[in-house]
């Protein structure tokens, strides 16, 4: 792959580029300094990222924090389809907004594997596009959504028991491959049965999605613009990490968009948008506090899954529960931060409506403010704060009480 040349300007330079502000750096470029405030949830998703959605609240977080969007209008733009949750990059999902529905969609479809599965359980295609198109049917016929439970009842023996062996290969019935394979079509889509994010109890109805004119190629194309827009630059491995391309599609892909090499202080090699490279040389760190409490799958931590860097060097040998910090591939708990630089840890306490919190170098009027006003939308809009479907108040006491400790 050719290497785009940018004609050096100071701030380029690698001496310059240091953790500090780069930290800064990609906290503006998510929108986390107040740049988003006002926006629709559309808007956010489109300039900060994808929200990770694993049935927690991070979404909610994730446009509360950039936007001050609260949980009932948010609730509002699921139902009217101005942002949805959908499988793309790896087969992960995420909430996105409209404009990315159908490209989006197209990368995380895998066929081939979930064919491949069900053959080594005796399972052939014509049996699941037969399947796919019953389950067509029964929805076209049905009053409203149906859920996993009700579609099974309507469909009777169409959908096969694949007994143990299928337990053990994550598919106990042909019905979850083929109420997969026709969402990744856009064929049928999955609706809250409450109509929230923070659960994974999921209800189908038929939505007949336009297909992506972009193609294979186009939509990784896509990706990568967006995916270094969204970071603000990213290290080809970190590249690889969210999109799960391979190493060729990834370098075609930043071919395609035209991404630079940027060394930094550190010794990496960040790849770049050329408009952000002219940014970052006009980029000055703010000055004054900017708090946030983020999700752990906040975009800001997991799009490059780089926790480690997000740590001033005093704080990363820092340790809870044994484990230091900064050497985990994933946070263990909720991050707080200043301006990039994560400052503590925490996690809501619902039996006392409180958020419990560890601030390594103590608490400052402002994060006293964020915490209070965080722990009121809490009580207010969702009731508790879930990090993903089968997080619960008993499985997280231990680190609650963990991070108290800390804190006193």
């Amino acid at each position: 792959m050719a290497t785009h040349v940018v004609p050096a300007r100071p701030l380029e330079t690698a001496a310059t580029l240091t953790p500090e502000l780069l930290r800064a750096w990609a906290w503006h470029r998510q929108g986390l300094d107040g740049s988003l405030e006002g926006r629709t949830s559309q808007e956010v998703l489109a300039t900060a990222g994808w929200a990770r959605s694993v049935g927690g609240a991070n979404p909610y977080l994730t446009l509360f924090a950039r936007a001050g969007i609260r949980r009932g209008q948010v609730d509002r733009d699921v139902r009217e389809l101005k942002i949805h949750e959908l499988p793309t990059a790896r087969g992960c999902t995420y909430v996105l907004g409209r404009e990315d529905f159908d490209w989006a969609l197209s990368l995380g479809k895998n066929a081939e594997e979930a064919f491949r599965v069900l053959a080594r359980l005796g399972v052939d295609r014509g049996e699941i596009t037969l399947l796919e198109e019953q389950i067509l049917h029964v929805l076209a016929e049905a009053d409203g959504p149906l859920d996993p439970r009700q579609l099974k009842e309507e469909l009777g023996e169409s959908v096969r028991n694949l007994g143990e062996e299928g337990k053990k290969k994550g598919a106990a019935t042909t019905l979850p491959t083929a109420l997969g394979l026709l969402q990744a079509d856009g064929r049928i889509r999955r609706v809250p049965l409450n109509g929230r994010l923070d659960q994974q109890r999921y209800a189908y109805t038929p939505w007949g999605l336009p297909p992506s004119r972009l193609g294979p190629e186009g939509a990784r194309e896509e990706l990568m613009r967006r995916y270094l827009g969204w970071t603000g630059g990213a290290t080809v491995r970190q590249t690889q990490w969210f999109t799960g391309f391979t190493l060729t599609d990834s370098r075609a892909a930043l071919a395609a968009v035209g991404a630079v090499e940027v060394p930094t202080a550190a010794g990496d090699v960040l790849w770049m948008l050329p408009a952000d490279v002219e940014r970052l040389a006009d980029f000055s760190p703010p000055e004054g506090e900017q708090i946030q409490l983020l999700a752990g799958t906040d975009s800001l931590v997991l799009h490059r899954r780089n926790a480690a860097d997000l740590f001033a060097g005093e704080d990363r040998d820092r340790k809870l529960l044994n484990a230091t910090l900064a050497l985990q591939p994933d946070l263990p708990d909720h991050p707080i931060f200043d301006r990039g630089r994560i400052i503590g840890l925490w996690q809501y306490d619902p039996g006392r409506e409180r958020i419990a919190a560890w601030l390594f170098a103590g608490r400052t009027p402002a994060v006293e403010q964020r915490i209070a006003e965080v722990e009121a939308w809490i009580r207010e809009d969702l009731g508790d704060f879930r990090s993903f479907s089968l997080d619960s108040p008993a499985s997280r006491q231990a680190r609650i009480d963990a991070l108290d400790a800390a804190a006193d």
